[in-house]
């Protein structure tokens, strides 16, 4: 089904915090893969905004593995400024000719892209789409490469740990299958970083933690999608655990700032925790959807809290991307909400006419 645009408040949002950056590609090229996700939309129609919006000159080419499925999905695609799509998968593609200032690096499989349980196909698009990527950045004479990583490569945040920063050195259960997604992060890395090494490319990592936003999937394993849908139908609004979980939530709009900058900045290297420091609760969050979108729905909680447990955290320490890049949350929980259960009724309406 066709799905709209992003809203044309969060794309001046981006364009007014990173307008000083986009003279870095101005005239120049950059690659992309994993343009067609949950992450992508937004970098590739921001860029496309700043691309027309400043008269950049400057041509995004998206790496995806089915042009014609793109445009019946994304059908805004075809008319975005400096926007070409180039068919192939991320683990074998044939590179496009000529050369990029810029590579980012997206593409990843993950259990809501239709291959729960198959975690060696997970591990090895990670792996093989990595070293395909970084092979096009070394042949194209990219000399800039950000590596879109996750905070599931730090493996369980222990519970006296607030908030994890990018020292933190925990790891992941490498005889659990599961682990699969977080250690092909791992693998990505230090591939990007041994390609640094060898070769001189400026690689930048972001370790993206939790997001709500336009293109959010409301029906897989994101509890804060499953909500907004749950609200937007009128509740109940069902809470599958005990609820005591935390979790940390930055919008969409807020992280496409902060991978440009990332991307764009000339003082930007090394490894940045991306995400929103503000802790909360399953339970809490499931209460805030129902305030912004049905406030009349009952909460269901499926579990009982255990006394004396300690809550399982996924938050991080973003101080290293504020001490030196200036970066914050600009747009607060709510909002996000809010803006996201937009889009998406805009979304909804938009698949019923079709």
């Amino acid at each position: 089904m066709p799905v709209p645009p992003l809203l044309r408040e969060d794309l001046e949002h981006v364009l007014a915090h990173t307008r000083e950056l986009w003279s870095e590609v101005r005239a120049g090229r950059i690659f992309l893969t994993g343009g067609t996700g949950f992450f992508g939309p937004w970098l590739v129609e921001t860029f496309a905004n700043a691309n027309d919006r400043l008269g950049l000159c400057a041509e995004l080419v998206v790496l995806t593995r089915d042009p014609t499925g793109t445009i019946e999905r994304l059908p805004h695609y075809a008319d975005l400024c400096g926007v070409t799509l180039h068919r192939g998968d991320v683990r074998d593609f044939t590179p496009p000719g000529g050369k990029f200032g810029m590579v980012v690096h997206g593409a990843a499989e993950s259990s809501q892209q239709g291959h729960a349980g198959d975690h060696r196909h997970m591990f090895d698009t990670i792996v093989d789409g990595t070293r395909r990527t970084l092979g096009l950045a070394h042949h194209s004479a990219a000399n800039r490469f950000l590596l879109l990583s996750s905070g599931a490569v730090y493996g369980r945040q222990p519970s006296d740990v607030p908030h994890l920063a990018e020292e933190y050195v925990g790891g992941l259960d490498v005889s659990d299958p599961r682990s699969a997604y977080g250690e092909g992060k791992r693998a990505a890395e230090v591939m990007a970083a041994i390609a640094a090494e060898s070769t001189g490319l400026s690689v930048r990592v972001a370790r993206c933690f939790a997001f709500v936003g336009p293109h959010l999937p409301l029906d897989v394993h994101f509890a804060i999608g499953n909500f907004v849908r749950d609200a937007m139908a009128g509740g109940p609004i069902r809470v599958a655990g005990d609820g005591t979980a935390v979790r940390s939530y930055l919008y969409m709009a807020d992280l496409a700032i902060w991978l440009w900058t990332l991307a764009l900045s000339p003082t930007a290297s090394g490894t940045f925790n991306v995400g929103s420091e503000s802790a909360v609760s399953i339970l809490d969050t499931a209460r805030t959807v129902g305030a912004v979108c049905a406030p009349d729905a009952e909460i269901e909680v499926a579990g009982k809290a255990v006394p004396g447990a300690q809550a399982h955290r996924y938050v991080p320490s973003t101080s290293r991307a504020r001490r030196l890049l200036g970066l914050g949350q600009t747009v607060g929980l709510e909002d996000a909400i809010r803006r996201t259960a937009t889009w998406h009724a805009a979304a909804h309406a938009s698949s019923s006419r079709t």
